[in-house]
């Protein structure tokens, strides 16, 4: 049994714990769970960096548990009938988690119905920063639309696709900073998308293994990277030509969204500065090793993600003693 089914037999919605068999979890059980879930997955470089104000951590880590749960909803349950069923669960709980927030007069004589320990931990972080449900539903709606869709014929539609499957986490964000405003929030949402083609880009051979395909069609036309070819995972100039296009598209959608990092409170500045680089250094290596992600999959190292929080302290001390 893996750790997620492990996970999805404790806390899944046939768990005795719905019921009401087992105690009730209280929220600081609940915050050191969804801590545990965040520290316990390295990614392209750690969620949250110890420059992060340690009040605004477990906001991070509830937000982080959210986002996890969903993705294994919808990545690690094999049938899809099954995963969107298990994601419209995960979506039942969102709504009761907002429900029981907005709620100044419920019902004595009717219980209030139990919530998974996420959103036990979440529900006091949605009420204090006012997260928008929106955000959280459309990253929901991202892991169903994985479950139908596994080919995009443009990138105008991958770029919808992002809108919902990143966006919303670079909004929530800035809500917990108190920072969003309509041009924080672009220069985000361009982050996002930026961080989402990375991500794509880095992980061509491993998606199209799990039967999802993100290079558009078109593209592949317009650079003649037939679909034999793509079903062979063949390494040629015209996949190595249209990869160089790709990743210059991602590193502008990154780089159009950098000013927000001068816009944020004091320490926040290097762990959105931290993003935008780690996402600028995996598009390095995919250059790097020119293009031809087919064979290796690119990383940014540990020791790669310290030189860039040192790279990026440097930055905020020097911006900020600019401007005394």
């Amino acid at each position: 049994m893996t750790v997620f089914e492990q996970e999805l037999t404790a806390w899944g919605p046939d768990s005795s714990y719905y019921e009401g068999t087992d105690a009730p979890i209280d929220v600081e059980q609940a915050r050191e769970y969804c801590r545990k879930i965040a520290l316990g997955h390295y990614e392209n470089f750690p969620v949250v960096s110890w420059a992060l104000p340690r009040d605004l951590r477990p906001h991070f880590f509830n937000v982080y548990a959210f986002c996890r749960w969903a993705d294994d909803l919808g990545d690690e349950i094999q049938d899809a009938e099954t995963s969107l069923a298990m994601l419209a669960w995960w979506r039942s709980q969102l709504e009761e988690c907002y429900q029981g927030i907005s709620s100044t007069n419920a019902d004595p004589q009717r219980p209030a119905p139990r919530l998974h320990p996420v959103f036990v931990a979440l529900a006091p972080t949605i009420k204090e920063f006012a997260l928008p449900q929106d955000a959280f539903d459309d990253l929901i709606q991202a892991f169903e639309q994985d479950q139908r869709v596994t080919e995009y014929q443009s990138f105008a539609q991958l770029e919808e696709y992002c809108q919902k499957s990143a966006n919303p986490v670079g909004r929530l964000v800035l809500h917990l900073c108190r920072s969003a405003s309509s041009e924080t929030l672009a220069w985000s949402d361009s982050i996002c998308t930026g961080l989402q083609l990375a991500n794509f880009w880095q992980d061509v051979a491993r998606d199209f293994a799990m039967g999802r395909i993100y290079l558009p069609a078109e593209d592949r036309r317009q650079f003649g990277y037939t679909d034999e070819e793509l079903q062979r995972n063949e390494f040629n100039e015209s996949f190595q030509k249209m990869m160089a296009f790709e990743v210059q598209r991602a590193r502008q959608f990154l780089l159009d969204g950098l000013p927000l990092v001068a816009q944020l409170p004091g320490r926040l500045q290097v762990d959105i500065d931290l993003f935008v680089r780690g996402g600028l250094k995996i598009l390095d290596h995919i250059e790097r090793q020119r293009f031809n992600v087919w064979k290796n999959r690119p990383v940014v190292s540990r020791f790669e993600f310290a030189l860039m929080l040192i790279q990026s302290l440097k930055r905020r001390l020097f911006s900020g003693s600019h401007r005394k």
